[in-house]
C-alpha cells in the first residue's frame, strides 16, 4: 500500500511549507493549494486521505470547503486551522462535520497527533454500531435515527452531548461512540460529576501534586490525563460547581490540564462527551451553568429516546435481557404471552434500566422459571406518572411554574427513597448488591443514600 496523501490548503507559502515538512516526515505525501478553487479542483481529481485548511483563504473560507467536503467527499477527513483564541470558528467548524482542529501558532506535537489520529480514522474498516459486538438494541425508527448519529460522530473529535431522561442508556451511547472511532484502543474514562463530593472534585479530574494539600501523600494522576488519547465520559455534567466549569472550560479549549499544586499546564488529548437528563438551556437561563461551557460542550447534541417512545423494542429487549438472566442463574427463563404485553402497555418511568429491574426481580419471584403477570409488580399509577413527566418538562421549560415543579420533584424523590429502601433491604443492606439491583454505581448509590438522608 503506498503512502497517505494529504492536501494542505492555504494562502501562506511559508504555512504550507511547514506543514508539508511536518507531514511528509510521518511518511506523508503532499498536495498544497493556496485557495479555495485550486482545492475543490484537486479534491474533484485526486485522491486523499486528510485535508488541513486555514479559515481564511483568498476566495472564501475554510468553512466553505468543509461544507464542500461533506458534500462531496464525505468520507475524507478534514481539520481547521484557527487564529488563536478564535472559538466560535472552531465550534462552527466542527458543527459543519470538520474532525478537528488546531490554533496558531502551531503546535507541531498537536499537529501530529491530531494528523495521526485523522489518519487512523481514514484507514480504518468501516465500523458501526450495527455489528453485533456493538449491539444497541432496537428496530423502532427512533433507534435507527440514533444508530445514525452515533455513526456521523463517530467520524469526528467534536464535543458531544447526549441528553435524555434517567435509564434511557446515555452511558452505553457514549461507549459506543468511542468504540466506532479513532479513539477506540485508548481509554474510555467515565466520570459521574454528580456522585463526586465537591471537596474532592478538583483533585479527582486534574489530579494532585504530593503535599499541595493534607492528605495528599503521592502525586495523583486525575482522570481527564487518565483518558490520554482516548474519550472523557462526563456524565451527568449539569452538577458540575460552577469553579470547576471554568476549569472544564480551560481543558477543552486550550487542550491542557493543570494539577492540584502543580504550577504547569500539561498538554492533554481527549474527546469529551457529556450526558444528563437535566435541561441545560434552562440552566443557562437560571444562572446555574455557564453559557461558554454550553456551548464548547454542546457541539453536537443527541437525544436518547425514552423507552415509551420505543413500543416495538420491548419484545427484543425483553428477549435479550432474559437470555442474559437465563445465562446467569443456569435456568432458562421464558415469560407468558400477558405479562409481555402488559410490559408493552406499560409506560416506563424510569426507562430500559427500570425494565431489567422489573424482570430482575419478576425472575426471582416467578415460579417454574416461567414470568406471570402477577410477577412484575408494575406501578398501578403509570398515566399519573406519565402526565406527571409531561408537567415536570413544562415546568422545565417554563420558569413561572416553579410551584408544580417542586411538588413533583417531592413526589419523585419519595418514589426514590422508597425504591433504594426496597432494593436495601431486598439485599440485606448489602449496599454493592443494592446498586446492581438498582442499576447504578455503587458511588452513586452511596452519594442517593447521603442526599435523601438514608443514613
Amino acid at each position: 500500500m503506498g503512502h497517505a496523501r494529504a492536501l494542505i490548503v492555504d494562502d501562506e507559502a511559508d504555512i504550507r511549507e511547514l506543514l508539508g515538512i511536518t507531514l511528509e516526515r510521518m511518511n506523508i505525501d503532499v498536495s498544497a493549494a493556496p485557495d479555495l478553487a485550486t482545492a475543490t479542483r484537486l479534491l474533484r481529481t485526486e485522491d486523499f486521505q486528510l485535508c488541513l485548511t486555514d479559515m481564511n483563504l483568498p476566495d472564501g473560507n475554510g468553512l466553505t470547503l468543509v461544507e464542500w467536503i461533506q458534500s462531496n467527499r464525505p468520507h475524507l477527513p478534514v481539520a481547521v486551522i484557527t487564529a488563536h483564541g478564535n472559538v466560535e470558528s472552531a465550534v462552527r467548524a466542527l458543527k459543519l462535520g470538520a474532525f478537528d482542529f488546531i490554533s496558531k501558532p502551531l503546535d507541531l506535537a498537536a499537529l501530529r497527533k491530531l494528523i495521526s489520529a485523522t489518519l487512523k480514522l481514514a484507514e480504518q474498516p468501516d465500523i458501526t454500531v450495527s455489528q453485533p459486538e456493538n449491539r444497541l438494541l432496537g428496530r423502532s425508527s427512533a433507534m435507527n435515527t440514533l444508530r445514525e448519529m452515533i455513526d456521523k460522530v463517530a467520524r469526528s473529535q467534536a464535543p458531544v452531548h447526549i441528553y435524555g431522561e434517567s435509564g434511557t442508556g446515555k452511558e452505553l451511547v457514549a461507549h459506543l461512540i468511542h468504540d466506532t472511532s479513532a479513539r477506540r484502543d485508548a481509554p474510555f474514562v467515565p466520570v459521574n460529576c454528580g456522585a463526586i463530593p465537591g471537596e474532592l472534585m478538583e483533585s479527582e479530574l486534574f489530579g494532585h501534586k504530593k503535599g499541595s494539600f493534607t492528605g495528599a501523600v503521592a502525586d495523583k494522576q486525575g482522570l481527564i490525563q487518565s483518558a490520554e488519547g482516548g474519550t472523557l465520559f462526563l456524565d451527568e455534567i449539569a452538577d458540575l460547581p460552577l469553579h470547576m466549569q471554568v476549569k472544564l472550560l480551560r481543558v477543552i479549549q486550550q487542550k491542557t490540564v493543570r494539577p492540584v499544586g502543580e504550577s504547569r499546564e500539561f498538554p492533554v488529548d481527549v474527546r469529551i462527551l457529556s450526558a444528563t437528563h437535566k435541561h441545560l438551556g434552562n440552566m443557562v437561563n437560571a444562572g446555574t451553568f455557564r453559557e461558554d461551557l454550553y456551548y464548547r460542550v454542546n457541539v453536537i447534541e443527541m437525544r436518547v429516546p425514552p423507552l415509551r417512545e420505543r413500543g416495538d423494542d420491548i419484545g427484543e429487549l425483553v428477549a435479550s435481557i432474559l437470555k442474559r438472566q437465563s445465562k446467569q442463574l443456569g435456568q432458562i427463563l421464558s415469560i407468558s404471552p400477558e405479562a409481555l404485553n402488559a410490559l408493552k402497555q406499560y409506560h416506563f418511568p424510569g426507562n430500559v434500566r427500570e425494565l431489567e429491574n422489573i424482570l430482575e426481580r419478576a425472575a426471582t419471584l416467578c415460579s417454574q422459571h416461567r414470568i406471570e403477570l402477577g410477577d412484575l409488580q408494575l406501578r398501578p399509577n403509570t398515566t399519573h406518572a406519565v402526565e406527571s413527566a409531561a408537567v415536570t418538562a413544562h415546568a422545565d421549560m417554563n420558569p413561572a411554574a416553579p410551584q408544580i415543579g417542586e411538588k413533583l420533584g417531592d413526589a419523585l424523590e419519595d418514589i426514590e427513597r422508597d425504591a433504594i429502601l426496597k432494593a436495601l433491604t431486598q439485599t440485606r443492606f448489602n449496599k454493592t448488591k443494592a446498586a446492581a439491583l438498582l442499576g447504578m454505581s455503587f458511588r452513586s448509590l452511596r452519594y442517593r443514600i447521603k442526599k435523601l438522608g438514608l443514613e
